[in-house]
């Protein structure tokens, strides 16, 4: 089975609501390949060694969270750019990339399946935060703390996990946003929230956690945002009846 590559990135625009979220990227196709799609890889971020792995892989397209043409980066094809662009049009594979659109989707998203691993419940948007879905707020079905959650969080991402701010605390209540959200920190104790959790860490959100009374932790840009283009490659695959493959290449960050 396989299916046209225009109709593949209509189809993820559509459900995904590409062309509604104003972002810091191009959504949807990237760059052009093939028409005729078999076999997709999915994985975090469209970096060489994600391109090298679908080549092997014999794949006719890759989708990605972190795609290519960033706000404020050189135009210029140049370097790694080149290289990355010239293994892709030289095999003919088609990169489809979704940023916030995968970051927001309240199915598919990289929140809403963090949520998922982690039992949440009562899931609902930080509805000021835009676009709606970048922070997410819920409760815990058991009571815990922060050492506790961050020994959890631990273990379902395979990676360390930062604990800053009270570590013992009860926990029943708290919000997230995947990746570098960091500065939705203040936000999440305008929510009230015993805890909040994201990916990075920057130096003032430390301060911000000891001296608001948050326990926060910053369990990885990559190892949080794993989970949403990984769903989103199963639902393809279930869709269309192509061949999917997720491919993590680790990233420490």
């Amino acid at each position: 089975m396989s299916i046209n590559n225009l109709e593949l990135k209509n189809y993820l625009d559509g459900v995904l609501r590409a062309n509604e979220i104003s972002d810091y990227c191009p959504n949807g196709l990237q760059v052009e390949g093939t028409g005729k799609i078999k076999k997709i890889v999915t994985g975090v971020t469209a970096s060489q060694a994600l391109v090298d792995a679908a080549i092997d892989a014999d794949a006719d397209a890759i989708i990605v969270h972190h795609g290519y043409f960033w706000k404020g980066e050189s135009q210029t094809i140049t370097g790694m750019k080149k290289r990355r662009l010239s293994a892709l049009l030289t095999n003919n594979i088609n990169l489809y990339a979704y940023h916030l659109p995968l970051d927001v989707h309240p199915e598919f998203g990289n929140n809403r399946q963090l949520a998922s691993l982690l039992g949440i419940q009562d899931i609902h948007a930080v509805s000021h935060v835009k676009p709606i879905g970048v922070v997410m707020q819920g409760t815990l079905e058991d009571e815990t703390d922060g050492v506790t959650l961050q020994s959890t969080l631990q273990q379902i991402l395979k990676r360390d996990v930062l604990l800053e701010g009270p570590t013992s605390k009860p926990i029943t209540t708290l919000a997230w946003c995947t990746g570098g959200g960091q500065g939705f920190i203040e936000q999440a104790v305008e929510r009230g929230v015993d805890a909040f959790i994201t990916g990075e860490v920057s130096e003032q959100t430390v301060h911000t956690a000891r001296e608001m009374g948050i326990t926060f932790l910053a369990a990885g840009h990559h190892a949080t945002e794993r989970y949403g283009v990984k769903s989103l490659g199963e639902h393809i695959a279930e869709h269309f009846d192509v061949t999917v493959e997720f491919i993590d290449i680790d990233n420490p960050a």
